[in-house]
């Protein structure tokens, strides 16, 4: 949705955000609160999210929840300034409450097996330079390479994993310049589920998000709350809204902030 029909919806969304007791605003990280970089430590937020998700967070009528498929440690480094924030980490593998405490999901043995014999294979490929472990699965980055070297070390990557991806408990996903091997289960429309089944039937929620693993989020918050993708350019999607960074989406935050300033 864009254009007139887009502010609308937003407007009538915000409008709700402003008179209700409790909101909840869920946030991806890559490609939503920051922009994609080679170097994935160097991927701080666009300039502003800080500070305001900070001012939303002290007005203490919204609570504010990053969802990512980063690790719960990587995202403390990168939001650092940030306090009393939840983070969901390894597509809901990891989960840090406001007050730091911080959980993990087990994996089944036999899956944790397969990972190790997938983190193997990636050694004998060659790519572990352009691996990322993380709780529950394995991730191959490209992003920076020239385009013949992606096309090769997507297909090697899928050849030597397409078969560990169909054994249960296991899934291939697709992200923004990779591929990751990673459990079925948990992903981020489970926790979009738990943080429904903990939030207010009444309060208003948004889910914010770029990638195809943030469809699973979407899916779950159709018809219960607002789904915004956040791209430079559209692709099909669940989202019922999209708003361009930095600025769209800076605005949309700080039109939350004047609905909950601190």
């Amino acid at each position: 949705m864009q254009g007139e029909l887009a502010k609308t919806v937003l407007s009538e969304f915000l409008d709700r955000v402003s008179t209700a007791p409790a909101s909840v605003l869920l946030l991806d990280y890559d490609g939503t609160l920051a922009p994609f970089q080679t170097e994935r430590d160097r991927a701080y937020p666009y300039p502003q999210v800080v500070p305001i998700l900070e001012s939303i967070v002290q007005g203490d009528r919204t609570r504010v929840i990053i969802i990512t498929g980063r690790p719960v440690i990587e995202l403390k480094t990168l939001l650092g300034p940030l306090n009393n924030l939840e983070v969901w980490g390894s597509h809901g593998m990891e989960r840090m409450l406001p007050d730091g405490s911080y959980g993990k999901t087990t994996i089944d043995k036999e899956i944790s097996e397969l990972l190790v014999q997938a983190e193997e294979w990636v050694i004998a490929a060659g790519l572990a330079s352009r691996a990322e472990i993380k709780p529950g699965g394995i991730a191959i980055h490209w992003r920076g390479m020239p385009e013949a070297e992606i096309e090769r070390v997507e297909a090697s990557t899928r050849e030597g994993w397409t078969g560990l991806a169909e054994r249960p408990g296991l899934k291939l996903l697709e992200f923004e310049a990779g591929l990751e091997l990673r459990v079925a289960r948990p992903d981020k429309g489970d926790v979009v589920t738990a943080i429904l089944e903990d939030s207010a039937a009444n309060a208003p929620i948004a889910y914010l998000g770029d990638d195809l693993t943030d469809e699973d989020a979407f899916r779950v918050l159709t018809g219960r709350g607002l789904t915004v993708l956040v791209r430079p350019e559209y692709r099909e999607t669940r989202a019922s809204v999209w708003l361009r960074p930095p600025l769209e989406l800076i605005g949309f935050l700080d039109q939350w902030l004047s609905c909950n300033p601190a």
